[in-house]
């Protein structure tokens, strides 16, 4: 069954020809239009099941704000971004917006389907290499620490902070677990808590918010 999709991009033309070749492979694309001041308005009025956002300049602060707003207004949405071969610190501030992928603007259709059907799953549509890339920049960020890392981490316990640490290093619910000497339900159950606590929906969008706030530069060594 195809995904109701929207496709907004910077070039008209590309957005036309995405949502001509996705129409072609059974998706319903609701809209194709160019990023404006009305973008966002325009996905929130439609909701579609999945919006693929196009920017030019990831790394520009604000790209990603039409992101932010549709996830508050209809986070039932599903937002992958497409974007150009990006620098790991645009994917960063794409996932701490709220989106749930990032494809390159040359991906081949067979990859950009994939995405969307994955963002629709909830999963995060990413290619393993730009993930890679992007954690990396994650555990090494430029910003400065903020007053709401500090705030943020006044809210965890010793132990929540040690999982985010270990989040943020890319563990998965066995490795935490192994590390803390913990059962996995208990590991899964600290990483709820420390999501839940922060105000993000997944794992990435927490090591995403640790990095952009400098929450981990607090954290005890």
């Amino acid at each position: 069954m195809g995904v109701r999709l929207m496709v907004v991009d910077d070039h008209r033309l590309h957005a036309e020809a995405l949502a001509s070749a996705l129409k072609l492979r059974g998706h319903r694309v609701l809209a194709a239009a160019a990023p404006a001041a009305g973008a966002a308005d325009l996905v929130i009025g439609r909701a579609p099941e999945v919006c693929l956002l196009g920017t030019a300049e990831p790394a520009r602060p604000g790209a990603f704000d039409p992101v932010e707003r549709i996830r508050r207004e209809r986070p039932q949405v599903a937002v992958v971004v497409l974007g150009p071969v990006p620098s790991p610190r645009g994917i960063a501030a794409a996932f701490a917006a709220g989106a749930s992928g990032y494809v390159r603007h040359d991906e081949r259709i067979e990859g950009v389907e994939r995405a969307i059907v994955k963002a629709r799953a909830g999963e995060a549509a990413i290619a393993p290499a730009l993930l890679q890339g992007a954690f990396h920049e994650l555990l090494h960020p430029v910003a400065e620490p903020n007053d709401e890392g500090r705030r943020l981490l006044a809210s965890l316990t010793p132990r929540e902070t040690e999982v985010l640490v270990r989040v943020a290093e890319g563990e998965d619910t066995r490795l935490i677990a192994e590390g803390m000497g913990i059962a996995p339900s208990t590991a899964r159950t600290h990483v709820q808590r420390v999501l839940m606590k922060l105000g993000v929906g997944s794992r990435l969008e927490a090591a995403a918010l640790a990095a952009r706030t400098g929450l981990l530069d607090h954290s005890p060594s």
